[in-house]
Parts: structure tokens; C-alpha cells; sequence
């Protein structure tokens, strides 16, 4: 284990856990942003927890739920009731606005809602690809079931089996249930990786990683449980150079990013259909 980072709190509507960036590092292969969600409920009739539409660019958005399910929308087109165990992939490039809002029957069962999110920074090559979006259904996402550990293999290829979920870069995203007293060593060359403790007693190479923090892993790293644990395991392949982070959005160059909040301000974006609420530009200290 090389870097052990705590998660921060924010509230974005919501409470989340916030792991990546930190101060100590601000990606792990193309992951640079890492939140975990709730467990949360919402009062029916209420708005409490949706968030408006708001823009992207040069990043792709990951969302994975653990319970309760959350409606995407975008300015695609497309509308997407996302369930636990699928994955939903949003591509930004050269731009993109989303809305994210809980379904009424979600809020009327009073249903917990959780999951984990996290952004994939592009390659320079085409981080002004033009964007795109994509749904994967639980069930096309394969699993793998050992005697003291089971997997789903969200994005990327591990114990004989592939992910559908097609990345910009290398990426390795495994959600991985770990019996009592079990031992696992992940072995993915060439590709920096960290685990994200969602529940459970977890140590790396015997150094206690508590719950809901992030571990970046050496290339010897052996994680342990004692009495169980569930975990993600994250990264892939470095990027290539530096990346600048302006509220939403993820680029090469100040510049970009600086030009995208002006372009956000100025309306230049399109927007989702049959919307009319978003969220302004944050002020900047």
C-alpha cells in the first residue's frame, strides 16, 4: 500500500463520501473522481436529492448503484432509469449536460438509496471526442463466483471473463465480495490500482484499511479480511500528462476547462430536452 486516503464529506444534495481527487493524489489510472452516495432516503413529493442539469466535458461518467435506482437524463436524448448492478456510462468530450433525479416510486417506498460514482478522465487524444452515451444492464455485466470470493467485473477483463463496457483507455473497475479470512492479489500489469473499503475489515499487505477509505496499492499488495469485506477495486492504465479540474469539468489545459465554464455561463451548451432548471456556474475563490 502506498497512499491511504480518508474520504471527505460534501453534500450535493445529497451526502456523499468523497475520495478522489484528494490533496495527496488526484487520479488512479483514469479514475479522477470517486464518490460513494448515501445510504440515503427522500421524502415522496420532494425534490430532495435530484440534481438539475449541469455539463461535462473530457471525462466519462460512471455510475454504479448498490440500491434504489436514479433517472438519467442528457442533452442526447437520452433517458435512462439506472438499477442497482448496471452500469451507465456517459461520455462528455468536447461537452455534455445531464440531469440526475430520483424516481417518485423510489421516494414513495422510501427506498435506500446508494452507489458509487466515479469520472474516467479521457486521453488527450480524444478528450474532444464528441459525446456519447451508453447503458449496460445488470445482467450483461459478467460475475464470477470463487469459493471465498465472488465478482462482477464492471469494466475491463479479471478471472476469465471480460466486461462488455468499452473505455477510452485501459480501466480495471471490480466490484469484489471477499469472505472471512480471505486473501487476494490483484495482478494487472502496467496499471495503477486502489480499493475503495465499502463495508467490511480489510488490510493491505497487514495494514488496516478502514472502511470508506480509498488504498493505492503497491504491485506486491496483498488485501486480507478477516471477517468479511466488499470492495472495488480501481484503475488502469496511467494518462498521459497533466489534467486541470474546474467544478464539472476535466481537461488538458487551464485553458479548456476555464473556456468551458465561460462557454457553461454564455449558454453555448445544448441542454436536455424538456428541462429548464440548472445549475449555475460555481463561484470560484
Amino acid at each position: 500500500m502506498t497512499l491511504l486516503i480518508p474520504p471527505r464529506t460534501q453534500d450535493i444534495g445529497f451526502t456523499v463520501k468523497r475520495l478522489l481527487p484528494s490533496r495527496i493524489k488526484q487520479r488512479v489510472g483514469p479514475f479522477i473522481f470517486v464518490d460513494h452516495m448515501g445510504p440515503a432516503h427522500f421524502e415522496a413529493g420532494t425534490t430532495a436529492g435530484d440534481v438539475r442539469q449541469h455539463p461535462h466535458i473530457g471525462l466519462a461518467t460512471v455510475t454504479y448503484l448498490f440500491s434504489g435506482a436514479m433517472m438519467h437524463r442528457d442533452s442526447l436524448g437520452s433517458v435512462q432509469r439506472i438499477e442497482p448492478g448496471a452500469i451507465n456510462l456517459m461520455t462528455a468530450g468536447k461537452g455534455i449536460v445531464h440531469s440526475e433525479r430520483l424516481p417518485e416510486d423510489i421516494r414513495e417506498q422510501h427506498d435506500t438509496v446508494e452507489g458509487i460514482q466515479t469520472w474516467l478522465a479521457l486521453p488527450t487524444a480524444v478528450e474532444d471526442c464528441d459525446p456519447s452515451f451508453a447503458h449496460y444492464a445488470a445482467d450483461e455485466i459478467p460475475s464470477v463466483n470463487l469459493p471465498a470470493l465472488s465478482a462482477r467485473v464492471l469494466i475491463g477483463s479479471a478471472f476469465g471473463v471480460e466486461s462488455p463496457v468499452k473505455t477510452a483507455s485501459k480501466t480495471t473497475y471490480i466490484d469484489l465480495s471477499l469472505g472471512a479470512e480471505t486473501k487476494y492479489q490483484p495482478d494487472f500489469p502496467q496499471q495503477e490500482l486502489a480499493i475503495y473499503v465499502a463495508w467490511g475489515n480489510v488490510t493491505v499487505n497487514d495494514e488496516p484499511v478502514p472502511e470508506y477509505h480509498l488504498a493505492v496499492l503497491d504491485e506486491h499488495a496483498v488485501i486480507s479480511t478477516v471477517s468479511g469485506a466488499r470492495i472495488l477495486l480501481l484503475g488502469g492504465e496511467p494518462l498521459d500528462g497533466e489534467r486541470f479540474i474546474l467544478w464539472n469539468f476535466v481537461a488538458s489545459s487551464r485553458e479548456k476547462v476555464r473556456a468551458a465554464g465561460e462557454r457553461w455561463t454564455n449558454g453555448g451548451f445544448e441542454m436536455v430536452p424538456g428541462e429548464v432548471e440548472w445549475i449555475p456556474l460555481p463561484t470560484m475563490s
